[in-house]
């Protein structure tokens, strides 16, 4: 499928927010207990959030869930979660959806975003830093728990810790605007620093658990002490074999 036309408007209804508790359970396969129900997306929605709906004709086929915060001493928000359906996904569905939260957010006099993702992952680190311009300073061990049921299939009785990379995206800086505005953004600063991450996680994971766990914990050790050392991860190289972060100093980041 290539460019396939979508309107993002924001849901409203009993109905749409039904659509995107169906899609959770497409999209993410989780335990009923983990799904975000309706009458969350409606206590979000009254209390100054917003669901965006990326609508192909009329129907939902992704949808990005934005919840009200006050962070680091400024309205924000929190990014709960974004959901494309399969056969939408690689398409700039999610894309869209992230413009249309951006643009949503600075209409309500929000300036500041803010999600998780996991750290291993090159394919969401390059679209959050280098397609977004979002940064990240901050790495949370275990966030959700371990998951032991479906961290790893096998008989050890091991399961891989939700460590989290906090995403934060200001909306108004210079990288963000010029990517908003389908601009590219150079960055001429050489890094003061890098890190590495795995080029296959998830073959990795399902071939030597092992080595997944010892990564997991060099990727947690570098970024705890790239962090309280100052630095900022505020760019991605995407490489075949080496795809690495990019740490800059914070107050040049």
């Amino acid at each position: 499928m290539e460019g396939p036309e979508l309107s993002i408007r924001e849901c409203a209804s009993v109905d749409e927010f039904s659509a995107c508790v169906d899609l959770q359970r497409r999209v993410f396969a989780l335990p009923e207990i983990e799904i975000s129900p309706v009458r969350h997306l409606i206590v979000t929605k009254n209390a100054g959030g917003f669901v965006l709906g990326a609508f192909s004709g009329n129907e939902i086929v992704g949808f990005v869930l934005s919840v009200p915060a006050f962070l680091r001493g400024e309205k924000a928000f929190y990014s709960h979660m974004t959901a494309v359906r399969q056969d939408f996904q690689s398409v700039g569905v999610g894309r869209a959806l992230k413009w249309g939260q951006r643009s949503r957010s600075l209409e309500l006099g929000v300036k500041y975003v803010k999600w998780t993702f996991e750290p291993w992952k090159a394919r969401n680190a390059y679209f959050n830093i280098e397609k977004l311009g979002a940064i990240v300073t901050e790495y949370r061990e275990n966030f959700y728990g371990i998951d032991y049921a479906t961290a790893f299939q096998g008989t050890k009785p091991f399961g891989l810790a939700s460590d989290r990379l906090f995403a934060e995206w200001h909306l108004e800086s210079e990288k963000v605007a010029a990517l908003s505005a389908g601009e590219s953004f150079k960055d001429d600063r050489a890094p003061a620093g890098t890190i590495a991450v795995p080029p296959d996680w998830a073959s990795l994971v399902a071939t030597d658990p092992e080595a997944a766990l010892k990564e997991q914990k060099r990727l947690r050790a570098e970024f705890t002490e790239a962090f309280a050392g100052g630095l900022v991860g505020a760019g991605f190289k995407r490489d075949v074999d080496s795809p690495q972060y990019l740490l800059y100093q914070k107050d040049n980041a």
